[in-house]
């Protein structure tokens, strides 16, 4: 109120300051082109009334400004919002196994999603779950790199990628990645694990065999696993000299190794295979009639008796030995009878076998049965195999 009436006054003022000043003054403005004159008290007057109308405005627009820009954040931010429920509900679709509303949901929500990228990756792995490998390809390629994220964020969207390019057998794709990032194989168990597993795919032996050095001294890997990679690796390394070059590259090869290598099992057993099948019989008996003719573990017999093994006679002669210093040993009579099965003397291999399944506490295994009946199918007493088939069956 007080404001209206000082403006009130001071327009009164205005209006009958002329009638006091003789000399009011003029005053001219051009603009664009076009002249304005006007006396001073006039442009003051002007100045007052529009500087009153712009305060007026501005309060009575103030409300509305606010519900304006109000409305104007929430109609730009609802696509935001309506991508990161998406995502929300598409990773609960994914552990609830719906893949195909995951993957909906997911690929849906990507693009407007502040986790662009992993939503395109589950989108992928839910694709992967369906068998649908069009739309896996699709999703990986809508994936944008960023290195400066894998810094920040670790290397787990780069390892989903490359077990998807993996299970849909596109090796190229994966071995172009794993090199793109083959600086963090040392320091990433996972990735040195994709790196060995992919050398295997590509038959890069001697590759895969240089990482399981490192591998072996990961605690994030266990025994088994090792030995997995070293039963295949080396197998495949040993069949490729063979098959590739002559037997001198072979035994070359192998005498190459360091002696803590050629001790582990898996690598000893891989060269003895390939031995085996090349029917390399004179340094088979080297490297297996030294612990045969020690006390051998079952682990180490039950290796030897999963050879392809053709003569094996002086195998034989060694683990008889053995059972003359104890004829109910259960696990040299189960060594002697799958000796002889391998070396065709059934009528030895029966009594073995027999010897072995009257021992108190059934000490035989599907192995031993196996090559009992088979012993007795040879020598045709077939209802006696017959039976010990059936009780195979049963036992599966």
């Amino acid at each position: 109120m007080k404001i209206i009436v000082a403006v009130c006054l001071f327009l009164i003022f205005i209006s009958l300051s002329p009638l006091i000043i003789q000399d009011t003054g003029y005053i001219r403005i051009v603009i664009w082109g076009s002249a304005v004159e006007t006396t001073v008290w006039a442009a003051v007057v002007f100045l007052v009334l529009a500087f009153i109308a712009l305060l007026f405005s501005l309060k009575v627009l103030r409300g509305s400004l606010r519900l304006g820009f109000g409305t104007w954040h929430k109609i730009t931010f609802a696509g935001r919002r309506r991508a990161l429920r998406n995502f929300n509900k598409g990773i609960a679709s994914y552990v609830l196994e719906d893949y195909q509303q995951a993957e909906h949901l997911l690929a849906k929500s990507a693009e407007l999603s502040p986790c662009e990228n992993t939503a395109y990756l589950l989108a992928a792995a839910s694709a992967e779950k369906q068998n649908l490998s069009s739309n896996i390809q699709h999703y990986l390629n809508l994936i944008v790199d960023d290195k400066h994220a894998v810094k920040e964020l670790g290397l787990d969207s780069i390892l989903v990628r490359i077990k998807l390019l993996m299970a849909q057998k596109k090796y190229p794709g994966a071995r172009a990645l794993i090199d793109e990032y083959h600086k963090h194989i040392g320091h990433d168990a996972r990735l040195l694990a994709l790196e060995i597993e992919l050398c295997l795919i590509e038959a890069r032996y001697p590759s895969a065999i240089e990482y399981l050095n490192s591998a072996r001294k990961k605690k994030e890997f266990s025994e088994a696993q090792i030995i997995a990679w070293e039963d295949t690796a080396f197998y495949q390394h040993f069949a490729a000299t063979i098959r590739e070059k002559d037997q001198t590259a072979l035994a070359a090869e192998w005498q190459g190794l360091p002696r803590k290598v050629k001790q582990r099992e898996a690598v000893l057993f891989a060269y003895c295979q390939v031995l085996a099948e090349q029917n390399m019989l004179e340094p088979l008996n080297n490297i297996l009639l030294a612990p045969m003719k020690k006390d051998a573990s079952e682990q180490f017999l039950h290796r030897v008796r999963s050879l392809p093994l053709s003569k094996p006679v002086s195998l034989i002669s060694a683990v008889q030995k053995h059972l003359q210093q104890n004829s109910q040993s259960a696990k040299w009579l189960s060594m002697l009878g799958h000796l002889a099965v391998a070396g065709q003397e059934w009528l030895m291999a029966e009594k073995a076998f027999s010897t072995l399944s009257n021992l108190e506490g059934e000490q035989y295994d599907q192995a031993d049965l196996i090559a009992f009946a088979k012993a007795l199918n040879a020598q045709g007493n077939l209802q006696a195999a017959n039976k010990l088939y059936a009780k195979i069956i049963g036992n599966i």
